[in-house]
């Protein structure tokens, strides 16, 4: 009989086929196997690459937030014309805003602890540019930073020191006055009049912002800083903009980008996001392998039945097509679900994430390990069309080497015994 490729009888006959009867339970008990480590397969690697990528961007845009694209640090002397220097790097085409800052490590004490923070002293102009200071202030303000004497902490901070808008923080650091008998530490208290809340560990629980003259004083860099941040317009082209700031500044100094001050951590995450998607690829591709398994047992249990229809005139093609839909079938379906769950699991994430912390009163995704208050996720499409395709690949080889024995299968000798 000619039939034309896919015709509706190999429809129907592979259907059959994936339909468990008594007698053939294990076959499809290996299929469904199958079925569902394609499943949890697709599921979890359309997660785990969206929680590394958005765990990749979260940090990028946290790191990027508070540091500057680019860091310009004096070596010949200290950086007394910051101002100057300042301007000639604003008016560089590309240039969004240059900061200068100083920056030093202290002891922060409140009503209920102390612990060591970081007190970076800025401008009030330079600190309201800052979006990612400015929009996640929670409490107090920043009007009138300058000529408040006060300053603006984090709310991981405030929290551990046991500090609202109002009270007083005391800042301690070690190189203070300059006396007959030795250094003397310099002591402080500040009035706190803004907390803000950027969702980085890091920076909530340790940051400390005070006005620019008074950290001057504080840190004894009156006139001078600790350096310059400047901010592009492109983050991904900063060396195109080494050679232009680097004319600018017009002294010498060391200019480090953000690439070159974060190279480690991003490269330990590019690393570990390959390496959890060649292992997680593992379960689907074991999945596969079930599935040739179970259509290699499922071919010797239908031998006559392959035999009878190649006397009835069904082409090899025709047999080799019919365990091809069989598998492919277990494959597409498993793919399909996988991409379904993995799809509203990764979009769902934090509410998922609080809801298991909720229910197993145990922290998932601490803050203080993993530096973000939230578990971020970021679908990229090109990461889901490669796991879907890597899936379905895999599926339609599996089902090969089966089906051409299926379709290479003798009448005379599958019905010799029967």
């Amino acid at each position: 009989m000619s039939q034309k490729p896919f015709a509706p009888f190999e429809w129907m006959l592979a259907g059959r086929y994936l339909r468990a009867r008594r007698k053939e339970a294990f076959i499809s008990v290996i299929a469904g196997f199958s079925f569902i480590g394609i499943m949890l397969g697709v599921a979890t690697l359309i997660i785990v690459m969206a929680v590394m990528n958005g765990f990749r961007a979260e940090l990028l845009d946290k790191i990027l937030g508070f540091n500057g694209h680019m860091l310009i640090q004096p070596i010949d002397g200290p950086l007394t014309d910051y101002d100057a220097v300042t301007e000639r790097i604003r008016a560089t085409d590309g240039v969004v805003r240059a900061m200068p800052f100083v920056e030093g490590q202290a002891l922060g004490s409140g009503p209920i602890g102390a612990q060591g923070v970081v007190v970076r002293g800025v401008r009030e102009a330079d600190i309201a540019d800052m979006a990612f200071i400015a929009d996640n202030v929670i409490s107090g303000g920043l009007e009138g930073f300058d000529t408040s004497n006060g300053v603006a902490i984090g709310s991981r901070l405030a929290a551990s020191l046991g500090i609202v808008i109002g009270d007083q923080i005391t800042i301690i650091t070690p190189r203070g006055l300059v006396t007959p008998f030795g250094v003397q530490p310099r002591i402080k208290a500040y009035r706190v009049t803004a907390v803000f809340q950027v969702g980085m560990f890091q920076y909530d629980g340790t940051i400390v912002f005070m006005p620019l003259g008074e950290a001057q004083l504080f840190f004894n860099k009156e006139n001078d800083v600790t350096a310059i941040d400047v901010f592009v317009e492109e983050p991904d082209s900063v060396n195109r903009m080494r050679g232009p700031i680097e004319t600018a500044i017009d002294r010498s100094a060391v200019v480090s980008d953000w690439t070159q001050r974060n190279i480690t951590l991003f490269n330990a995450l590019e690393v570990e996001r390959n390496v959890m998607f060649v292992i997680l690829a593992l379960i689907v591709l074991v999945a596969a392998l079930n599935i040739v398994s179970g259509l290699i047992m499922l071919v010797k249990d239908k031998g006559s039945d392959i035999a009878i229809l190649r006397t009835m005139g069904a082409s090899r093609g025709s047999v080799l097509r019919i365990f091809l839909i069989t598998g492919a079938s277990i494959g597409i379906v498993g793919t399909l679900a996988g991409f379904l769950i993995g799809t509203v699991i990764a979009i769902n994430a934090e509410p998922i994430r609080q809801g298991l912390s909720y229910i197993t009163g145990i922290p998932i995704f601490p803050p203080d390990i993993y530096f973000l208050s939230e578990l971020p996720t970021r679908l990229e499409p090109m990461d889901v069309i490669s796991v879907v395709v890597m899936s379905l690949t895999l599926s339609f080889l599996a089902t090969l080497y089966p089906a051409w024995r299926a379709a290479r299968l003798d009448p005379v000798e599958a019905l010799r015994y029967e």
